[in-house]
C-alpha cells in the first residue's frame, strides 16, 4: 500500500513516545549527574548516596510488575498521562527533599522512630515517587505501538521510541551540570522534571485510540489493522486472557530471561549511576567538567542500540531459529564489555581511555538488551509477554539495588583506605564479565529453541 496514500499520523505518535522515553531517562539522571556536588553539599558518604539511589531502582523494580495491568485498566491515553505526571512530580520534589526530609523526620519522631540524615530521607521520599511513576512508560508506550502500528511495524517503532533512551542519556550530561552551576542544584531538578508536563499537552491534544482519532484518515487506519484478526463485525480480536505469574515461574525460558535481566541491568544502572562520581573521585572532575566526557560515552551507545536489533538477522537469514540466532548473536555482543577491563589500567594515561572503553561496553549493553528483550516474544505467546517482561523488568531491578549497594559499600571501604580506584577496578571486572556469566547460565537453562505452547 503506497505510504503517500495511507498516511503517517502514526509516527508523530511515535514521535510522542520517543520523547517521552527521553524524558523519563532526563529526570532519572539528574542525580547521578549532581551527586558530586550534593555529596559535599549533604555529607553523604557513598553508601549513602548507593541507598538513595537503591530506593528508585526497587520501587522501579517492584512496580514493574504492576504497571501493566494499571495501564490496561486506565487506557493507554490516562494511564501513560498518570505515568508521566506522577514522575514529573517525582523529579521536581527533589529540589524540596529538605523540607521533606524535615516532614517525614518529624512525623517520625512522634512515633518513635529516629533517622540519621533529614537529607537523605527527603531524597529517598522522592526516588520513590520518581520511581513508581517511571516504571509506567514503558508498559505504556508498547501499548500505544500496539494500537497505532501493524505488527510489522511495531518492532522498528519500538526501536524508533526506545532510541529516546539513549538521546535522553546524552542531553543530561549537556544540560544537568550547566543548569545547577548557573541557578543551582535545586533548579536542576525543577527545570528538568517539568518538561513532563509540556509533554502532556502535547498527549492529550494529539492521542486518541486509532478507532476515535479524528486526524487518522480511513486508510491509515485499515492499513493499522491490515494484519489484526476480526470478528464478523470488524472489531479486533485479542486474547486478554491473564495468565498467572505462578505458572510462568515454573517454566525455564522465564527463569533464562529473569537471569539475563538479574546480570546484566545492574551493570547499565551502575554506569548510569555512578560515572559522574567515578570522574570526581578518580580525575578530580566535577559539574560541567563531566558534560563533554559523558555526552561522548552516551552517544557511543546510539550504535549499540541500532546495531543489536540487526545483528541477529544474520544468523537467521542462515536458517538458524530466531532464539538460536538471537543467543549466537549475543555471545558476540557478551564478548564487547570485556574491553572493560582495560579502563583502569589504561586510565592514568588520559581519562579519556576510560570513557571510551566503558562507551564500549554501555553500546554492547544495549544491544544485548534489545536482544534479550526479544527472546521472551521468541518463545511466549503474545499473552504471555508482558507478564514475562514484568517479572523479568523485577528482578532485573533488583539486580540493579545489589549493584548499586555493592560499589557503595566497596568505594567507601577502598577509600578509607586511600585507594578508591581500587572499588572501581572490582566494579568494572564486574561489569565486564557479567555479560558472558549471563550468557551461560541463560543456555543452561534454554539449550535449545522450545517456543511455550501450553499457556
Amino acid at each position: 500500500m503506497n505510504e503517500k496514500k495511507v498516511g503517517n499520523y502514526r509516527w508523530r505518535i511515535c514521535a510522542l513516545l520517543f520523547f517521552a522515553t527521553t524524558v523519563n531517562y532526563l529526570d532519572r539522571q539528574v542525580l547521578s549527574l549532581l551527586k558530586p556536588h550534593l555529596e559535599e553539599i549533604f555529607g553523604w558518604s557513598n553508601s549513602d548516596y548507593a541507598n538513595i539511589a537503591s530506593v528508585f531502582q526497587f520501587t522501579y523494580a517492584i512496580s514493574m510488575l504492576f504497571a501493566g495491568r494499571i495501564i490496561d485498566k486506565l487506557g493507554t491515553k490516562k494511564g501513560y498521562a498518570w505515568a508521566i505526571i506522577i514522575w514529573s512530580i517525582g523529579a521536581i520534589i527533589h529540589a524540596f527533599a529538605i523540607p521533606i526530609g524535615q516532614g517525614v523526620s518529624t512525623v517520625l519522631g512522634f512515633m518513635g522512630i529516629g533517622v540519621a540524615s533529614v537529607s537523605i530521607v527527603g531524597f529517598m521520599v522522592s526516588r520513590a515517587v520518581l520511581g513508581f511513576g517511571e516504571a509506567g512508560n514503558f508498559p505504556a508506550a508498547i501499548k500505544a505501538t500496539a494500537e497505532y502500528f501493524p505488527k510489522k511495524e511495531r518492532s522498528f517503532a519500538t526501536g524508533f521510541f526506545n532510541g529516546g533512551t539513549n538521546i535522553g542519556a546524552v542531553l543530561a550530561p549537556l544540560s544537568v551540570p550547566f543548569i545547577a552551576a548557573k541557578w543551582g542544584w535545586e533548579a536542576a531538578f525543577f527545570f528538568i522534571g517539568a518538561i513532563g508536563f509540556i509533554w502532556l499537552i502535547f498527549w492529550y491534544k494529539y492521542y486518541d485510540k486509532a478507532e476515535d482519532q479524528k486526524r487518522l484518515s480511513a486508510e491509515e487506519l485499515a492499513y493499522i489493522r491490515s494484519d489484526d484478526e476480526v470478528d464478523s463485525s470488524g472489531n479486533v480480536i485479542e486474547d486478554t486472557a491473564k495468565v498467572s505469574w505462578f505458572k510462568l515461574l515454573t517454566y525455564r525460558q522465564t527463569w533464562a530471561f529473569a537471569v539475563g535481566k538479574f546480570m546484566t541491568d545492574g551493570v547499565w544502572w551502575f554506569f548510569l549511576f555512578w560515572l559522574p562520581a567515578y570522574l570526581k573521585d578518580q580525575y578530580g572532575m566535577m559539574d560541567t567538567q563531566i558534560m563533554l566526557p559523558l555526552a561522548v560515552l552516551y552517544s557511543m551507545t546510539m550504535f549499540g542500540s541500532v546495531g543489536g536489533g540487526w545483528f541477529p538477522m544474520y544468523f537467521i537469514k542462515k536458517g538458524l531459529e530466531p532464539y538460536d540466532g538471537r543467543m549466537k548473536a549475543m555471545l558476540v555482543i557478551a564478548i564487547f564489555p570485556l574491553v572493560v577491563l582495560a579502563a583502569q589500567p589504561l586510565g592514568h594515561i588520559s581519562f579519556w581511555f576510560p570513557v571510551l572503553l566503558i562507551g564500549v561496553g554501555a553500546s554492547a549493553h544495549q544491544a544485548w538488551s534489545a536482544n534479550l528483550f526479544t527472546t521472551v516474544s521468541d518463545m511466549f505467546p503474545k499473552k504471555a509477554i508482558g507478564s514475562v517482561v514484568g517479572i523479568g523488568g523485577m528482578i532485573g531491578g533488583l539486580g540493579g539495588v545489589f549493584m548499586t549497594k555493592l560499589g557503595g559499600g566497596l568505594f567507601d571501604h577502598y577509600k578509607a583506605l586511600g585507594h578508591i580506584e581500587t572499588g572501581y577496578t572490582i566494579m568494572f571486572t564486574i561489569c565486564a564479565l557479567a555479560y558472558l556469566v549471563a550468557w551461560v547460565l541463560m543456555k543452561t537453562l534454554v539449550p535449545k529453541y522450545k517456543l511455550i505452547t501450553d499457556l
